[in-house]
């Protein structure tokens, strides 16, 4: 390995030195996450198949390519928070997610065999601000104020 000054590296390259602060909170990984899957919103990405009815093992261990989860994974910045794979049950952990909110951002059962990133995102906002969605959420709503 060469060692080089920073001006000298600065003749060859962008050395950028304003790394981006830790995500420490929940909120603040599933904002970055939002974030990311807003940037192409149109884009379509995987769901999981039948979320609910694995068992929790099974669950835990499930991936797909080109996936809400494989976009939070692919950012450095989550990486560096401690995102450690794009599998359900890491997401689950990292962003704090009970098994109920995550099945709404990426199960199959919701969107088919793929949803809008837009759609995930709007799903993951939810789960920041702790509100339900889905029809029976939004026929609560109605009634119950």
């Amino acid at each position: 390995m060469k060692h080089h000054a920073l001006d000298q590296l600065q003749i060859v390259a962008e050395v950028k030195q304003d790394f981006p602060r830790r995500l420490t909170t929940r909120a603040e990984r599933l904002e970055r996450w939002a974030e990311l899957l807003e940037q192409i919103p149109h884009r379509h990405l995987s769901t999981l198949h039948e979320t609910e009815y694995q068992p929790a093992r099974v669950r835990a261990t499930m991936r797909g390519d080109d996936s809400p989860i494989s976009v939070a994974f692919k950012d450095p910045v989550l990486r560096a928070a401690g995102l450690e794979n794009d599998t359900y049950g890491e997401a689950k952990r990292f962003f704090e997610l009970s098994d109920e909110q995550l099945h709404r951002v990426i199960c199959y059962c919701h969107f088919g065999a793929t949803v809008s990133a837009a759609t995930a995102a709007r799903h993951i906002r939810a789960a920041i601000a702790g509100k339900q969605t889905g029809l029976f959420a939004r026929l609560r709503a109605i009634f119950v104020g």
